[in-house]
């Protein structure tokens, strides 16, 4: 968890200073860094625990070929 919080974090923080500077609204910029990045770490949250179940299934079906 610790490493998706740290990702949040960075992400927030290029969310905020790309569009900041595109718009030169710190609301605007504000908005961007707060929706985008709380998604899109949910979503990796998520696909982190997708991918970790596919990687086990995948050593187990190895195991079972193998014995």
């Amino acid at each position: 968890m610790a490493k998706t919080l740290s990702f949040a974090g960075l992400h927030m923080g290029t969310a905020f200073g790309i569009g900041y500077l595109m718009t030169g609204s710190p609301w605007v910029g504000g908005a961007l860094a707060l929706v985008e990045p709380a998604c899109n770490t949910v979503v990796f949250h998520v696909h982190e625990k997708v991918w970790k179940r596919i990687e086990a299934r995948r050593r187990l079906a190895g195991s079972l070929i193998g014995a």
